[in-house]
């Protein structure tokens, strides 16, 4: 019930962390968008593990194969199934956590909800999973792209007290955010990143961070009253993602200290076009956007696993100190920009693909 998103243009994943793969069911997606793997694999291949010293060691190759859907290059309109299988499974380095629960994890919160749970790499709960939204963010992108130039654009702002200065302003280009394994595009900034990630990895710790999302191109009117905003659907998108703990849009808890005076945002014309003069509202009023340029910031726990001693208990509910084996990341953060870019263009494109189904015949702006 709880594994599919969307309402026109819709994902439903599948899979387990050490089952025999992952992958995506994507409807509503139009017929006639030119579609092949390759356009699945770039951002694949920004998410798979093992891709740098500061990521986790398992080693998957996550070759996204298309089953279903497309036909000679072209979506037909029916449902796109991709699969990526499991290469580097180990579920043997979970044994010794089949009769415990690991702080912080889903463990117990999976087995108090169905009874039994899956403990190899915590099954469904793994990040893994996020896989199938990629790749159904890949989909939606190039659909955002070619019917209506959406950008969207996703940075690493912050790692553990590290952060971009406040007035970083730039757009910045896939290139200079991919320049480095953290993925924040100023250089100076991504180094001191990536050597504390280094340092608490080698304390067996692990750390947090931010991720900004910037987004532009997105024309006005797109958001459901009063359930379906654009803004609380961007933030289920975002609190969605295994690991995420926060999710702001604009000002965010910063437009509380503020007068009306001072956050509102002031209308002029321009070209025959409303435009804001500025732009404290992130492009949404009313849960609609107004044409101008959506931001927020999403924020990650440190990963759960640690490689510290940790008291938790057994299944029977006897005390128990557990150190953590496996393969893990000392931050998800870095890894996590091309999920948060998914959920943003799975947002928008079903918003626009709905905008597209009701949008009256006699408009009157």
């Amino acid at each position: 019930m709880g594994n599919t998103f969307g309402k026109l243009f819709t994902i439903t994943t599948f899979g387990e962390s050490h089952g025999g793969g992952v992958g995506v069911v994507i409807d509503g997606c139009p017929a006639g968008l030119p579609l092949e793997a390759s356009d699945i694999q770039r951002d694949l291949d920004r998410r798979r593990p093992g891709q740098s010293s500061i990521s986790t060691a398992r080693k998957e190759d996550d070759r996204a194969e298309i089953l279903s859907g497309v036909y000679e290059g072209r979506t037909l309109g029916t449902p796109i199934a991709v699969l990526v299988r499991n290469t580097d499974a180990r579920p043997g380095a979970y044994d010794e956590i089949r009769e415990t629960f690991r702080p912080s994890h889903a463990d117990f919160t999976y087995e108090a909800k169905f009874g039994l749970r899956n403990p190899e790499g915590g099954g469904r709960s793994s990040a893994r999973e996020t896989i199938g939204r990629v790749a159904g963010g890949a989909v939606a992108k190039k659909l955002l792209f070619l019917q209506t130039r959406v950008e969207i654009c996703s940075y690493v702002e912050r790692i553990h007290d590290i952060a971009l200065p406040e007035d970083y302003a730039e757009f910045p280009s896939l290139a200079d955010i991919e320049a480095s394994p953290v993925r924040c595009p100023v250089p100076a900034v991504a180094k001191a990143m990536v050597a504390r990630i280094e340092q608490i990895r080698a304390e067996g710790d692990s750390v947090g961070g931010v991720i900004r999302t910037r987004i532009r191109g997105v024309p006005a009117g797109l958001g459901e009253p009063v359930f379906d905003r654009l803004n609380a659907d961007l933030g289920k998108a975002m609190l969605s993602i295994p690991a995420v703990k926060g999710f702001e849009t604009g000002l965010g808890f910063g437009a509380s200290l503020l007068k009306g005076s001072e956050h509102n945002d002031a209308f002029y014309a321009e070209n025959g076009r409303v435009r804001t003069r500025t732009n404290r509202s992130a492009g949404i009023q009313g849960g609609i956007s107004n044409g101008e340029e959506i931001y927020f910031r999403t924020a990650f726990k440190p990963t759960a696993t640690i490689f510290q001693p940790q008291e938790t208990v057994t299944r029977d509910r006897k005390p128990y100190s557990l150190v953590s084996k496996g393969r893990h990341d000392p931050c998800v953060v870095p890894r996590a920009v091309p999920i948060v870019e998914a959920m943003s263009a799975l947002v928008i494109v079903d918003h626009w693909l709905r905008q597209l189904a009701q949008r009256s015949a006699f408009p009157s702006v």
